[in-house]
């Protein structure tokens, strides 16, 4: 909202600065003193500007890890394989979905898998010819008795 906002802002001051552009050489002297001086006033009161800040990053020290602040040090001998356990801890939520979907696709499969199965054992028990199944007459039939 705030950014929109600030984008009507800046349209407008655009569109008065180009009207006033083209039309400065027939304004009067005192209107353009009483513009200038609105102008330092603007000026004065204008916002700073907005800085990006970058935030703090969390970077935990371990006692007697070498150096300060940074995990993957040449000089500390635990700090590389803390780096490289790190890496491996990230990989285990991606694995754990996959294994998951992957779990779950199976799951699904066997499900549709069974509904055919009970699906084709109920047509093959029972004494209707398969030729009924395609007529179409016999297909409504079904559907209103069922």
């Amino acid at each position: 909202m705030s950014n929109a906002l600030d984008h009507k802002e800046t349209e407008f001051a655009l569109k008065v600065r180009r009207a006033l552009d083209e039309n400065i050489n027939s304004l009067p002297a005192a209107s353009l003193d009483k513009l200038a001086a609105a102008r330092r006033t603007a000026i004065a009161r204008k916002k700073p500007e907005k800085v990006a800040v970058a935030a703090p990053v969390f970077a935990p020290s371990l006692a007697g890890a070498g150096a300060a602040g940074s995990l993957g040090a040449a000089g500390s001998g635990h700090a590389g394989k803390r780096g490289r356990f790190s890496r491996l801890a990230l990989a285990w939520p991606l694995l754990a979905l996959v294994v998951g979907l992957a779990g779950i696709a199976y799951w699904e499969d066997q499900q549709r898998t069974a509904e055919l199965a009970d699906i084709d054992a109920a047509m093959l028990s029972d004494n209707l010819p398969l030729d009924a199944y395609l007529d179409h007459g016999f297909n409504a039939y079904l559907t209103r008795n069922h």
